[in-house]
């Protein structure tokens, strides 16, 4: 269980990171008259994406869920490519990349990286993520309401993205 404290605490550190530097990119976003949407739903995916570690967590050790290394080991490696992903994304967007959806009206879609072969790739991501990341120890409980609660908010985020792209995007 220390390995996966650790691999935790890790993601944990990871989400830091993305904070400050969707905090740096937020304010250059928004001095060029950014305009941010969505607010309402982002307390929520804060809290879900919180949540979910500390799950990580509080599951195997509550329930007994040991580690399984046909599970736990292709687990981890989605879990790393996942958060490769997400780190190619936040390169290819360099500072339109956030946590927030803001967009600044004129800009021009990205198109390089990851988003020459899907529009949402850091969602790819994420849902990897939160499914796999779980089942790297046996938390599959954790895994399946998650994964359900992290669909049903990605539902709300994309059409609010899609939206605020649409109407401040050119084509």
């Amino acid at each position: 269980m220390t390995w996966y404290t650790l691999l935790v605490l890790l993601v944990a550190a990871e989400r830091v990171a993305e904070l400050v530097v969707a905090r740096r990119n937020a304010a250059w976003t928004l001095a060029r008259a950014g305009v941010e949407s969505g607010r309402g739903h982002y307390p929520f995916m804060v809290a879900l994406h919180t949540a979910l570690l500390v799950c990580c967590l509080c599951e195997p050790v509550l329930a007994g869920r040991p580690f399984l290394p046909p599970l736990g080991w292709p687990m981890l490696v989605l879990v790393a490519l996942a958060q490769a992903l997400r780190w190619w994304c936040i390169t290819a967007l360099g500072p339109y990349w956030n946590t927030r959806v803001i967009v600044v009206p004129g800009a021009r879609l990205v198109r390089g990286g990851p988003y020459r072969f899907l529009r949402h790739p850091n969602y790819l991501a994420v849902f990897v993520e939160v499914a796999a990341l779980p089942l790297v120890h046996c938390a599959w409980l954790t895994a399946a309401v998650f994964s359900l609660a992290n669909a049903l908010l990605l539902r709300v985020r994309l059409r609010c993205e899609n939206t605020a792209l649409t109407q401040a995007v050119p084509a």
